[in-house]
């Protein structure tokens, strides 16, 4: 995990593609893909994602406890969400074991 990765202060971008997506797909609005990154986000680099831009994934929990997990970039000092949805059972032990 890199604690460094996320910018200070922290600011979201959302492009017009991405805006609704991760509603649709998953049910999860962007205020709850935003507030992961505020309760002791686990952030690692995606080495696998990353051949264009670099790619992080975010483990993190909403105001009301759910479980995310989060693909993103960071562009001009902001985090610009890639897709948001719940983490899986693995991820959750991860996150878990981690924080």
């Amino acid at each position: 995990m890199d604690k460094d990765i996320i910018p200070e202060p922290i600011e979201f971008e959302w492009n017009k593609g991405n805006i609704d997506k991760n509603l649709k797909k998953h049910g999860l609005r962007n205020e709850e893909a935003e507030e992961a990154f505020l309760k002791k986000p686990l952030v690692y680099y995606d080495k696998i994602h990353s051949k264009i831009e670099k790619r992080y994934d975010c483990l993190g929990v909403t105001d009301k406890g759910k479980k995310l997990f989060i693909s993103f970039t960071i562009r001009s000092s902001k985090i610009r969400i890639i897709s948001a949805r719940q983490m899986s059972k693995k991820e959750r032990k991860i996150y878990e074991q981690e924080v």
